[in-house]
């Protein structure tokens, strides 16, 4: 019975699964091997799915910017030797030309979450991942991804939040990126993400950073839904509550927009599976 092979490749994790009709089968993680760049990678799908048989399609959501268009890697924010990298090609070439399809993991996530987690029938829908880096999925009304017209759509881990703050890898100062993610939080205050969220002082000051950044989208966008995923969202009710106080704090008072934010929900661990589903859907429209 033919499969499709959905990867996932983040900043901290890397993720295959096997779906089976419309479910994962198979599935194996582990993290990701920043310093060999993409060579690791390629070495990791083709040991890991060796006794497999060969899918039908492919689908990958990219820790990064893509160009959709060109179906190219654009760069990585966080590692070297991805710049312009042809990875539908070398992955397609693993597999003896199986077809292959890629997208950033912001927008996967979003596809899957849309489709298959929280924001099901919550549409027009906006996606956070919350993680290594950070970055935003748009799912209209009709259910379509929002990509932009160069495929730049969503990247709201760089508008600035802080014209003051501190630098930040894309060279400006301040950027939500910069204030929210994990990388950051772990470089500027010595402990992991999921150490620092279990103190509600850092989490009140925290929020209101994350706050700010998600505001622009309200305003912007108006999605019936915000939806967090990565690993910084499995905070749970701690994170949540607060975040929900302060947005509504600081959403313009006169703005009626809805202001539903949620965590993800797909995996064992909720969020875990998000790009895995959006790159499985990505993979069917081959």
């Amino acid at each position: 019975m033919s499969y499709s092979l959905a990867v996932d490749i983040g900043g901290t994790k890397f993720s295959l699964a096997r779906f089976d009709g419309g479910a994962i089968t198979h599935r194996v993680a582990h993290p990701t091997d920043r310093q060999g760049g993409p060579e690791a990678i390629l070495a990791a799908i083709e040991g890991d799915t060796k006794a497999w048989p060969q899918p039908a399609r492919i689908g990958i959501g990219f820790g990064g910017p893509v160009d959709f268009k060109n179906q190219r890697v654009a760069l990585s924010t966080h590692v070297e030797g991805w710049r312009d990298f042809p990875l539908v090609e070398r992955v397609s070439q693993i597999f003896r030309g199986v077809p292959t399809i890629i997208d950033n993991d912001a927008n996967c996530g979003a596809l899957g979450e849309s489709l298959h987690g929280a924001g099901r029938g919550h549409l027009p829908m906006f996606y956070l991942t919350l993680s290594t880096g950070i970055g935003g999925g748009i799912v209209l009304s009709n259910g379509d991804v929002y990509r932009g017209h160069d495929s730049w759509a969503g990247e709201i881990g760089h508008i600035v939040i802080r014209p003051d703050g501190p630098e930040c890898l894309c060279g400006a100062r301040g950027c939500f990126e910069r204030a929210c993610s994990g990388l950051w939080l772990e470089r500027d205050h010595g402990r992991p993400a999921h150490i620092l969220l279990e103190h509600p002082a850092f989490v009140e000051n925290y929020v209101v950073d994350l706050a700010a950044g998600l505001k622009a989208a309200v305003m912007l966008l108006n999605p019936a839904r915000i939806v967090i995923g990565g690993g910084i969202a499995k905070a749970g009710d701690k994170l949540f509550v607060p975040l929900r106080r302060e947005l509504r704090r600081q959403v313009t008072s006169w703005s009626r927009a809805t202001l539903d934010v949620v965590p993800a929900r797909l995996g064992k661990e909720p969020g875990d599976d998000s790009v895995l589903y959006g790159a499985y859907e990505l993979a069917r429209t081959l």
